[in-house]
C-alpha cells in the first residue's frame, strides 16, 4: 500500500511563531480518548475495507470509541456496519450503531454530484451527522469524522492528527496521493483556493471552511454548540461566498461542512488543513 506523504518539522503556533510537536510517548501512556463518527448509506461494498482501516490503526484501542448512523439504505449496509460495530466492541472503549431514516434517495439517473440536488442532500447529511454527534458523544476529548468511503490513510493518522493540536483540523482528501484535491469543501479566501494550492504555505495552513471526509474537532467544541448547519448559515460572515461551486442556490451562506466553519469563525476559533497529509478517496 502506498503510504500517504507526511511533511516534517516545527508546528505553526495560532501566533505564527513555531514549536516542537508533542511528545508522543508521553501522550501514550494517557491517551486522550477519540470518538471515531461515521454517517453511512449504501455502503454495504465498503464494510471490509473500512474494517481493515480501523484494525490497523496504530492508536490505543483502548482510547477509541465508534459511532454509525445509517440512513435510508437499499443494500446491506445496515446488517454490515452493525457486525463491524459488534466485532470492535470488544477492543474498542464502546461502539454504538443508531438508525435514522431522512427519506431521501437520489434517482438513479442523477449523479451524486448534481448541482441541483446539493442543497436537500447536503441538508440531510447534516442532519445525519448531527443526529449521529448527539447521541454518540459522552466523555470523549476529540471527534475524528471519518466518511466511509476514505478508502486509505496511514495506520498513525490519529497520532498525526492530534499532535497539532487544533481545535478543527482536517488532512487532504485526494483520489491519488500528489494530486489535486478532492474534498473541496475545505477551502480559503471564498472557494479560491483548496488545500492543493496551498502546498507551498506550509505543513499547517489556516482555512476559512471543511470538508468532513476526515475531520478532527475537539470534542468540548461541539459541546460549545459547534454542528454542521442544515441551512445556509453565515449570511453575513465575510468569509462566506456570494457564489457556491458545485450547488445551484441564491441562498447567502454556507452549509453542512462549510456552514460548521462559518460557526466556528462566529465562536472565534480557525479552522486548520494540512495539505502533505493525504488519505485517499475511493474513485468511483
Amino acid at each position: 500500500m502506498e503510504a500517504a506523504p507526511l511533511a516534517v518539522g516545527p508546528e505553526l503556533n495560532q501566533d505564527g511563531s513555531m514549536t516542537s510537536r508533542p511528545n508522543r510517548t508521553a501522550a501514550r501512556r494517557n491517551p486522550p480518548r477519540v470518538l471515531i463518527l461515521t454517517p453511512i448509506k449504501d455502503a454495504a461494498d465498503l464494510a471490509e475495507t473500512y474494517l481493515q482501516n480501523l484494525e490497523r490503526l496504530t492508536y490505543p484501542a483502548k482510547a477509541l470509541s465508534l459511532g454509525f448512523l445509517e440512513s435510508d439504505s437499499r443494500d446491506g449496509t445496515q446488517e454490515a456496519f452493525r457486525a463491524i460495530a459488534d466485532k470492535l466492541s470488544g477492543r474498542f472503549r464502546r461502539t454504538g450503531f443508531w438508525k435514522k431514516d431522512f427519506a431521501f434517495h437520489i434517482p438513479d439517473s442523477v449523479p451524486r454530484w448534481a448541482p441541483d440536488i446539493q442543497t436537500q442532500r447536503r441538508a440531510v447529511l447534516a442532519r445525519s451527522r448531527n443526529h449521529l454527534l448527539f447521541n454518540a458523544l459522552t466523555d470523549e476529548d476529540w471527534v475524528l469524522w471519518l466518511d466511509v468511503d476514505v478508502v486509505e490513510f496511514p495506520a498513525d493518522l490519529i497520532e498525526r492528527l492530534l499532535s497539532y493540536d487544533r481545535d478543527i483540523l482536517q488532512p487532504h482528501c485526494v483520489l491519488r496521493y500528489g494530486g489535486p484535491t478532492f474534498d473541496k469543501n475545505g477551502w480559503r479566501d471564498h472557494g479560491q483556493y483548496y488545500l492543493e494550492h496551498l502546498r507551498e504555505e506550509g505543513e499547517i495552513v489556516p482555512l476559512d471552511a471543511v470538508g468532513g471526509t476526515v475531520l478532527l474537532v475537539r470534542a468540548d467544541i461541539h459541546r460549545d454548540g459547534l454542528i454542521f448547519p442544515p441551512y445556509y448559515y453565515g449570511e453575513r460572515n465575510p468569509l462566506a461566498r456570494a457564489a457556491k461551486a458545485y450547488i445551484e442556490t441564491s441562498s447567502f451562506g454556507e452549509i453542512e461542512t462549510e456552514g460548521l466553519g462559518m460557526m466556528a469563525a462566529d465562536m472565534g476559533l480557525t479552522c486548520w488543513g494540512l495539505p502533505h497529509l493525504e488519505v485517499r478517496h475511493r474513485n468511483k
